[in-house]
């Protein structure tokens, strides 16, 4: 369900929020919040880069529990499998009765490795756009779209706090999407899974091993299924379909209209809905907690194969030749003479 892009609401005016984490979201929200005036205080510990990184930014740093203590609203943006320990020491034994807790990503209470206490607000608000956008979009007076949820109500006004909350970080200047903890979490881990991280660099590694196997240069290669791809995206994300047709030849439309479904066919749909329903009934979840709590020997061991592909390496020769993704430092003033 939409909701107006101008809602707004004083639910959280004159409330302390607690922001625990500081990476990309983290960073964003905390300022974000500031600038639109409301009260924030980063849990952190101390002493890390993060730390000294929002010292800078201007921000009120404390330890993670004692920034839960006193707050009205405590946004969890840490990773997902840093928040269980974290809920459990931090957030359990002291967020006060009626505080909401907040997340970015539903999962932890989704699959139920965090349950948090019957007397707070249980929450979601969730920018579709990485933190840096949603800074930039903020500081020129925009925002990015954000999806918000409540999966507990106990204080009978969470849905205000997440209305309020995404108007802080700037989201209802765009739009607001209602949804639910379900549909979040089961929709952003496809998305990852079958289309944006794993079915893309899987398309593209399959397509730079196909062309040289059959002789092809691997520079060659590389520009046409890994360099050109943005080219593509960039139209997607500009104008949908619609525009990427229009912005191609008529001998890449045809290609795409007959080949392409010849690449990605009714089989790969059966096998991403296999991936969906592994994300439905938990299995995934199951699996990437127990990898975790393992200390990650599959995912770093197929990381670096990831990295260890060639074509990274010939990537990596490429890139360092274009000089649009290394913009020359700003010249030095010249020395005024003296005498």
């Amino acid at each position: 369900m939409k909701t107006d892009a101008n809602a707004s609401t004083k639910a959280l005016e004159h409330k302390r929020i607690a922001v625990l984490g500081y990476g990309s979201q983290g960073r964003a929200h905390a300022l974000n919040l500031r600038d639109s005036g409301h009260d924030v205080v980063v849990g952190l510990r101390r002493g890390g880069p993060t730390s000294v990184q929002a010292q800078a930014d201007g921000l009120r740093v404390r330890e993670p529990a004692e920034a839960v203590a006193g707050a009205d609203l405590i946004a969890v943006l840490t990773p997902d499998m840093t928040q269980p320990k974290l809920h459990a020491e931090a957030i359990a034994p002291i967020a006060k009765p009626g505080a909401a807790v907040l997340f970015a990503h539903g999962f932890n209470i989704y699959y139920k490795t965090i349950v948090p206490r019957a007397d707070l607000d249980v929450i979601l608000v969730a920018p579709k756009g990485p933190g840096a956008l949603v800074r930039k979009e903020y500081e020129i007076g925009r925002g990015v779209p954000c999806l918000y949820a409540v999966q507990q109500d106990a204080s009978g006004h969470a849905r205000d706090k997440a209305l309020a909350y995404a108007a802080g970080i700037g989201g209802a200047r765009a739009m607001l999407i209602e949804t639910d903890f379900k549909e979040e979490t089961e929709t952003d881990l496809f998305g990852e899974q079958a289309v944006l991280c794993g079915g893309v660099s899987e398309l593209v590694r399959h397509g730079f091993e196909t062309l040289t196997e059959a002789g092809y240069q691997p520079e060659i290669a590389y520009y046409e299924v890994m360099h050109e791809l943005k080219l593509i995206v960039d139209l997607f994300y500009e104008g949908g379909l619609t525009k990427m047709l229009t912005f191609v030849s008529e001998t890449a439309q045809y290609g795409d209209y007959t080949r392409g479904p010849r690449v990605v066919d009714a089989a790969t749909k059966q096998r991403m809905r296999a991936v969906l329903d592994e994300i439905q009934d938990g299995r995934f979840a199951r699996e990437w907690t127990a990898e975790y709590a393992a200390g990650l020997p599959n995912y770093k061991r197929l990381k670096q194969a990831d990295l260890d592909h060639p074509i990274e390496k010939v990537g990596a020769a490429l890139r360092a030749r274009m000089a649009w993704l290394h913009p020359a430092p700003a010249a030095a003033p010249a020395l005024k003479k003296v005498g």
